[in-house]
């Protein structure tokens, strides 16, 4: 099963602050432990949604949206696609991440399942 574990984006990644050092080498040491246990996929940080757009889709047309995006609280600041057994499992390793914001700033990381092709009965 694959897991996606989405960092939830803060004032501070949208305006571009970059972690400090020693969160940047605990996150690195959390993906080298995933990726010593075989379940690290993939893992990425996003710029800032000022340096992004949104396509929104309606009625048949296409509307293209500059960013950047006033609710941070619906953006995400990056992620990590992760392959393990279970849900349980996924939990279990976004439970062991270094907290994303930094010391005791509050973070959130959401966990999502990613379809497979079976589930579409392909």
């Amino acid at each position: 099963m694959r897991f996606m574990m989405i960092v939830k984006a803060n004032q501070d990644s949208e305006a571009g602050v970059l972690p400090s050092k020693d969160l940047i080498e605990a996150m690195g040491k959390f993906n080298e432990e995933m990726a010593k246990a075989g379940v690290l996929l993939s893992a990425e940080g996003l710029q800032a949604s000022s340096k992004g757009a949104r396509v929104k889709f309606s009625k048949g047309k296409r509307t293209v949206v500059d960013g950047p995006f006033a609710e941070t609280k619906e953006l995400i600041a990056g992620f990590w696609l992760i392959q393990v057994k279970s849900k349980e499992e996924a939990i279990a390793w976004a439970s062991r991440c270094p907290n994303p914001a930094g010391g005791d700033n509050e973070a959130e990381i959401e966990i999502r399942q990613v379809f497979e092709a079976c589930d579409f009965g392909v």
